[in-house]
């Protein structure tokens, strides 16, 4: 009998404030352990909360953005559990009466086509870091970073709607996208500060009631989470399939074996014990404050996605790569309005401004040739000064000295030869050193001609201009 997979994801943002949540220290990545601590992120008796107001700001920017109600009244709750990185014994976060509820993200037809609905956006604080490994007492010891303790988060709660370990992926990535493209969270996943737990159950098909789910924590990459959510559908099956129940626990990936092992047993609600933080009032976002936030909504990524190939007339796979980040929607779409050509915009983008920023693992905000300069290498060679080969070279410079395209164009004589006085000679040289190829052409071989354009381009360095060689070859030859 088949089974179907359900499948809901609680996804972990660090919101991008310079400081935690409920204190001064820094929330920078890579500091040495338990240099941004103080007596708030400590745990110290006496020491109090103190609300991050840009904190609030971002985490109603993503509820906002994703479509959910923000609610005008929250309450922070404490949710108390042992564990050594936890220097309170217990988590600010929220849970009766969160942040935001609803919202959601369309899915595309390619995984299903369903609307994946949101439960909840709530805020909280992260915890501190357990090291297990790296000392020359680990057998016997574990070392403690609080560093991370206080670090401001969002948890982004799906319904069970997702069908698929693809789905979930894509869910996931989706939503790293938007919150990239808002400046509400960093995306980077190796630094922890975007994380993903999945709910997984099966049931047969046509049934309507859940089964017993169990949760894999902290994945934190897209491959790795797809990876998981399948093994854990396919063991889950073979429990039942062999006669056995499922149990609901908490689980690990292992990404070296692809596999799923049991960590503990999963809590409950209850067993947190969740009362309102004494320490800190409600929050209120009230109608002007959230008004404020939604006016300041940039136009989302699918949004824009759909807008370029409108305006712009470019393909579908061309307007989805160049709406992968918001800086590189911006870089292309100055180019495309400064330039006049946004195909060729789209094309150098695409090419070797992506191109130079994987090999230099860069982001768009570093590359030093701008838009305007772009639009200025594309102009020349659309007015034919210089062919498209030679364009890239002057690009290469552009972007290793900051000149501008012309500039260099004329400084290093690089303009495209277009007059027949000047190829001509060079053409009869070219069929002269050739006789045996211009034979062969004449007798129906026509993949040869492309051969003597070549040794025209190489006499000249890549200046004569294309178009103008051929025909004079053609006329030459008599072809």
């Amino acid at each position: 009998m088949s089974y179907e997979a359900v499948i809901g994801l609680e996804i972990h943002a660090q919101l991008l404030t310079a400081t935690k949540i409920f204190c001064g220290c820094s929330t920078a990545f890579g500091a040495p352990p338990n240099a941004h601590t103080c007596p708030v992120c400590a745990g110290l008796p006496g020491a109090l909360p103190v609300l991050n107001r840009k904190a609030v700001d971002l985490a109603v920017t993503a509820a906002l953005a994703l479509g959910c109600e923000v609610q005008e009244r929250s309450v922070f709750a404490r949710k108390n559990y042992f564990y050594p990185d936890l220097p309170k014994g217990y988590q600010i976060s929220q849970f009766e009466s969160p942040l935001a509820l609803g919202g959601g993200l369309q899915m595309p037809a390619s995984v299903g086509g369903r609307f994946v609905q949101l439960t909840r956006i709530h805020m909280e604080e992260d915890a501190g870091k357990s090291l297990h490994e790296g000392f020359g007492d680990s057998d016997r010891k574990t070392y403690l970073d609080f560093n991370r303790s206080g670090v401001p988060l969002v948890e982004i709660v799906s319904e069970p709607d997702m069908r698929s370990a693809a789905e979930a992926a894509l869910f996931f990535e989706t939503l790293r996208q938007i919150l990239v493209w808002l400046g509400v969270n960093d995306g980077n996943m190796d630094e922890g500060s975007l994380r993903c737990d999945a709910n997984v159950s099966v049931r047969r098909q046509g049934e309507t009631t859940l089964g017993t789910k169990a949760e894999v924590k902290n994945v934190n990459s897209f491959r790795y989470l797809e990876k998981a959510i399948e093994y854990e559908i396919g063991r889950q099956i073979d429990v039942i399939d062999h006669g056995g129940r499922v149990v609901q626990e908490t689980r690990l990936f292992d990404a070296a074996r692809g596999t799923t092992h049991s960590m503990r047993s999963k809590e409950q609600a209850h067993d947190y014990r969740y009362f309102p933080e004494p320490d800190l009032p409600p929050l209120v976002v009230d109608e002007p404050r959230r008004a404020a936030r939604a006016a300041l909504l940039p136009e989302l990524p699918d949004a824009r996605r759909l807008r370029f190939i409108a305006d712009y007339a470019i393909p579908e796979y061309d307007a989805a790569l160049l709406t992968q980040t918001r800086g590189v929607a911006d870089y292309f779409e100055e180019t495309a309005r400064s330039s006049g050509n946004a195909k060729a915009a789209s094309n150098w983008v695409m090419g070797e401004v992506l191109r130079n920023m994987k090999e230099r693992a860069i982001a768009i905000e570093a590359v030093p040739v701008s838009p305007s300069a772009l639009a200025g290498l594309i102009g020349i060679v659309e007015k034919g000064t210089i062919s498209s080969t030679v364009a890239k070279d002057v690009f290469a410079k552009m972007y290793d000295t900051g000149g501008a395209a012309a500039d260099i164009v004329a400084a290093d004589g690089l303009a495209q030869i277009s007059d027949t006085s000047s190829l001509d000679p060079i053409v009869q040289r070219v069929l002269a050193a050739h006789p045996d190829v211009v034979a062969e052409i004449k007798a129906g071989k026509d993949r040869k001609f492309q051969f003597l354009v070549g040794q025209v381009m190489k006499e000249t360095k890549g200046k004569g201009d294309p178009k103008l060689v051929t025909d004079l070859m053609r006329a030459a030859i008599g072809v």
